[in-house]
């Protein structure tokens, strides 16, 4: 987790392999129609909000013969972790995907209190 100068605002980064279908034959590589493939990733630390998060492609192996055809967001974001969704459809084949994440968002601190 990096902190930024301002002690309440909290940068976190990664990397993580969503799939690999190419080398057993799984339904990305394999199938056709709708298909949905989801990574939960964890934070290195909490946030004591939910962070704000954004997922980029950092490896794509696609099969180029039909459209190729894909969403790749950030889902179900906590405080905690959240999880990187792919989506294809169509004919549309996918070998392997990894995504590259970053979250920005604020940080617990020592001077908060919860007077409940």
């Amino acid at each position: 987790m990096k902190r930024l100068r301002n002690p309440r605002t909290g940068v976190d980064q990664g990397e993580t392999e969503v799939f690999s279908d190419f080398e057993d034959g799984g339904e990305m590589w394999t199938g056709s129609g709708p298909r949905e493939r989801r990574r939960t990733v964890s934070f290195s630390a909490g946030f004591a909000s939910p962070p704000a998060v954004h997922v980029s492609v950092s490896l794509w192996d696609m099969e180029t013969s039909a459209a190729v055809r894909a969403v790749l967001v950030a889902e179900n974001i906590t405080c905690e972790g959240f999880e990187i969704v792919f989506r294809t459809w169509a004919d549309s084949r996918a070998a392997r995907l990894r995504a590259s994440w970053l979250a920005i968002g604020e940080l617990p601190h020592a001077d908060d209190w919860d007077v409940d």
